[in-house]
């Protein structure tokens, strides 16, 4: 159990990922799994959006149920890739109507066999320039608030500040598998944060060195805004194969192989829950402002990481 006596328990911030449900006792399982996620007071809950529009409908659905039944942020993901602006702009404005006010900005990879500089690409050539597009919707969408003039309930006086919106950008520890070098990483994020972004969000990563160091650098470089780190329970041989198939990591090989040889299932998850809770633990240690955990839409894994690490509050019940 975590020592609860720790200030510094609860206090720091944490959030989830979701993806969108395939079929309708997915969704049924999902929205409850929303429910014991909401319960343990995260920041915000980020719902994934399919390449070229393929969950837009499902990915809406799932940020509206965030809205309507939780008093929690939902964070709608934003890819680039294969639209043009006025689509971007339009789906843009359709999460803005429905409610969502925080964005992460992904620029999305091309499909398989695609080429860089193809036209079905689509002309947003960047994160940052969605980023920028994201926020030129919101100043045409909401140009102004008006507030009433105390002693005057008939008349209105204009409020130029418009309500603002959160843009996070993802962040890669260990370098983009397109980029030439760590300084090209770093300047991205830094374009990203001239374009308007307020947060940043990293791809996994395995050893919290790889995530302080890349910190030291960005602050060094100019980035400000809060960088978070991206933790993923890595619960059985398959999924970390899968992991490193799609990040292009490095293989974590005293994981990988405490994964390989425990037989059981319930094993290897214990294997990633105590990974993922120690990187954690590290991560707060190391200053990180908050945790953003890859829930694969299950709650008892990432909860139990939290846990493990003593960042939930503790409950009534709790004995």
């Amino acid at each position: 159990m975590p020592d609860t006596s720790d200030p510094a328990c609860g206090n720091i911030p944490f959030s989830f990922e979701l993806y969108p449900p395939k079929s309708d006792a997915a969704t049924s399982a999902l929205h409850a799994t929303i429910e014991r996620l909401a319960a343990a007071g995260p920041e915000f809950i980020s719902v994934t959006y399919g390449a070229s529009g393929s969950s837009r409908r499902s990915s809406l659905d799932v940020l509206t149920h965030i809205l309507r039944t939780t008093t929690v942020d939902p964070l709608a993901h934003l890819t680039c890739v294969g639209s043009s602006s006025a689509e971007a702009s339009q789906l843009i404005r359709e999460f803005l109507d429905a409610g969502v006010r925080s964005f992460l900005a992904l620029r999305g990879d091309p499909p398989e066999g695609a080429r860089e500089g193809e036209a079905f690409l689509g002309d947003l050539g960047s994160a940052a320039e969605l980023v920028q597009l994201i926020h030129r919707v919101q100043a045409e969408r909401v140009p102004y608030r008006e507030a009433v003039i105390p002693g005057l309930p008939a008349a209105r006086t204009i409020k130029r500040e418009r309500e603002k919106v959160r843009i996070a950008v993802a962040a890669f520890p260990n370098g983009h598998p397109q980029s030439r070098s760590a300084a090209q990483d770093i300047d991205t994020l830094l374009a990203k944060q001239a374009a308007g972004a307020n947060l940043a969000i990293t791809q996994l990563f395995f050893h919290a060195d790889h995530y302080l160091s890349f910190i030291q650098r960005a602050r060094a470089a100019g980035v400000e805004f809060p960088i978070l780190p991206g933790i993923m329970p890595v619960t059985s041989p398959a999924r970390l194969r899968r992991i490193l198939e799609l990040s292009g990591e490095e293989l974590p090989s005293e994981l990988a192989i405490a994964l390989e040889v425990e037989p059981t299932k319930e094993g290897q998850r214990e294997i990633g829950i105590r990974q993922a809770t120690e990187l954690a633990r590290e991560l707060v240690a190391g200053g990180a402002p908050g945790l953003h955990l890859y829930a694969f839409n299950q709650h008892e894994t990432v909860l139990a990481v939290l846990d493990g690490a003593g960042l939930l509050a503790p409950t009534p019940s709790a004995t």
